[in-house]
């Protein structure tokens, strides 16, 4: 389960005008027919922890916890 990201951060990092640009953009998630695959993420989340990544020169080992687990981030970017 993905942590929650705290809204102050998010709106500061995503604000919803660009939220509004790049969510069109991305992906959506289809379920496999035969089941399995990866989960569905809050792709604002998501984002928002790439968006972090890319600002802060932070590695995504050292992701603060606030953000989703690395791994989850690191996949979906």
């Amino acid at each position: 389960m993905m942590r929650a990201v705290s809204a102050d951060l998010s709106s500061c990092l995503v604000p919803d005008e660009l939220w509004e640009l790049v969510a069109p953009s991305l992906p959506s998630f289809a379920a496999r027919p035969q089941g399995g695959g990866t989960a569905p993420r809050d792709e604002r989340a998501v984002f928002t922890a790439v968006v972090y990544v890319l600002t802060s020169g932070c590695v995504w080992r050292h992701l603060p916890p606030t953000f989703a687990r690395p791994a989850h981030a690191n996949r979906q970017s």
